[in-house]
């Protein structure tokens, strides 16, 4: 039964959730995937954004959607965060969701605005310790990795620096480039045409290598402090969806990621392709959920 459903299926649309508005950089991935993969499979795929709380509102819709390949999710290192972060979710994202495959990894990048006084992370570690709580940074969303590495940027320097959540980083990039917060630690999708066009200025990756899109800019660790954190995304169905589809959709998206094509157009946008198997994006997401819930327990990340 399940490979006749596999050999006709889709007969029809086929959306993908996004919980982010759109211009974000799980936008663009899903976007880029939707582009390719109505054509290899003959019928329209389109995006559908759902943004809020942090990621997991749309998670939450996705989780709950039927589980006929019709609904696939854009998903994120967010949603391995946010079981720690969260007390209650509408989903759980290792047991709701069948993983498809990882589609890149960005790295995060440190930036502030090109007006600001602030050259180097030394000089908002500095800045940060003669005066506590006076400098800001903003995220994605209160369990998102932005908050997650805002959270841990601090531990590691012992500064205090305010945190404003934000929808995505669309209207975050605004307040950013208009000096309403100091910094973000957004991937670097989003920030990368203003930092081309001089509006922004990067001070540091925080991955454990340098980017191959923005080789000059040094890692965290370069600069003095022991961080590695990325952000991964990939796209899931709801659990039930039969295998035999979540097998098929693995082969045609993996097929479109190892693509010359696309592999220039993620390193034109900061991403690192990847294209994995469903049994390794199940592993990597077991993996960051248990480093995650370690990085709140020891930073005393609870929101209601």
């Amino acid at each position: 039964m399940g490979v006749a459903i596999a050999q006709s299926y889709p007969t029809k649309t086929i959306t993908i959730i996004v919980p982010f508005p759109p211009g974000g950089t799980t936008d663009v991935l899903a976007r880029a995937v939707a582009q390719k993969l109505g054509p290899a499979l003959g019928q329209s795929v389109i995006v559908d954004n759902k943004p809020g709380a942090g990621a997991t509102l749309g998670a939450g819709l996705a989780a709950k959607s039927t589980p006929d390949g019709y609904t696939l999710f854009m998903g994120a290192v967010h949603h391995t965060i946010a079981p720690s972060v969260y007390k209650t979710l509408p989903y759980s994202f290792e047991k709701d969701f069948a993983p498809i495959t990882t589609v890149a990894l960005v790295p995060n990048i440190m930036v502030v605005s090109e007006t600001s006084p602030y050259k180097t992370v030394k000089d908002v570690v500095a800045a940060a310790k003669a005066k506590p709580d006076t400098l800001s940074y903003g995220s994605n969303g209160n369990g998102t990795a932005q908050h997650m590495i805002g959270t841990q940027f601090q531990m590691l320097t012992g500064t205090e620096i305010l945190h404003v959540p934000y929808k995505g980083s669309a209207p975050l990039a605004t307040d950013l480039l208009g000096g309403q917060v100091t910094m973000s630690f957004d991937t670097i999708t989003p920030v990368l045409p203003f930092i081309k066009e001089k509006k922004l200025r990067p001070l540091a990756v925080t991955t454990a290598k340098r980017s191959s899109t923005l080789p000059g800019v040094p890692t965290m660790k370069e600069s003095g402090i022991n961080m590695d954190i990325g952000t991964w995304f990939g796209l899931l169905a709801p659990a039930a969806t039969p295998k035999d589809i979540t097998a098929k959709l693995n082969t045609e998206i993996v097929k479109i990621i190892k693509s010359p094509e696309f592999q220039k157009q993620m390193f034109d946008i900061g991403a690192e392709p990847v294209g994995n198997t469903q049994a390794q994006m199940a592993k990597q997401i077991a993996d960051e959920t248990v480093k995650f819930s370690g990085l709140a327990k020891a930073a005393k990340l609870q929101i209601e």
